[in-house]
């Protein structure tokens, strides 16, 4: 990496500038350094910087995400980076840059799609139900709840499904009750049938 480096630098040395904004050079750098740092998480190489040792902890931990721990990672230096420097428009820069990374390693190593869940109250939720296993195949839960403000016992529907299909959901809940009460949360692993 240290000899392409070096290549690239002479390679590239007489190359324009694309832009001197810092807020641009931090989005789109961000960016750019995500995706490549992506690609290489998902490939379980390592670039010999902080992912190496994110790569280290997580499979020391394997409930820590390699993405998660790059970007907690990337920020200590940043903040020892203020702290040592006193450069804090630079810092504020980086800050973008690595949040942008880590959305970016996000999204490549886990997919856009993430699958969804949907929790809806309904008086009606027997309806809903059969009509979601009807329309999308996808089947259903009804928990046993009960609602604090009226002091009532409700049924809740709840549904694993992927985005497409959420929206799907919520027409057919609207549709057969337009009182229910819908709550959309992302699910970032499921596993089983048709997931």
């Amino acid at each position: 990496m240290s000899v392409f480096l070096d290549v690239f630098e002479m390679i590239f040395e007489n190359l324009k500038v694309i832009t001197q904004d810092k807020l641009l050079a931090s989005i789109y750098g961000g960016l750019v350094v995500g995706i490549g740092t992506a690609i290489i998480i998902k490939n379980n190489a390592s670039t010999g910087g902080t992912d190496l040792l994110s790569n280290i902890i997580s499979s020391k931990f394997p409930t820590f995400k390699t993405g998660n721990l790059l970007v907690i990672l990337d920020t200590i230096i940043v903040i020892i980076n203020i702290i040592v420097l006193k450069q804090i428009e630079i810092g504020l820069y980086s800050a973008i840059a690595i949040y942008i990374i880590g959305k970016a390693i996000e999204v490549i190593a886990e997919g856009i799609n993430f699958t969804k869940m949907i929790f809806i109250v309904s008086d009606k939720y027997e309806e809903i139900a059969k009509e979601i296993s009807k329309e999308l195949e996808r089947g259903s839960t009804a928990i046993y709840a009960k609602g604090m403000y009226l002091n009532e016992e409700k049924m809740i529907l709840w549904c694993v499904a992927s985005r497409g299909e959420i929206t799907k959901i919520r027409q057919i809940a609207s549709k057969i009750d337009q009182n229910s009460f819908m709550s959309i949360f992302n699910a970032r692993e499921a596993y089983g049938l048709r997931l």
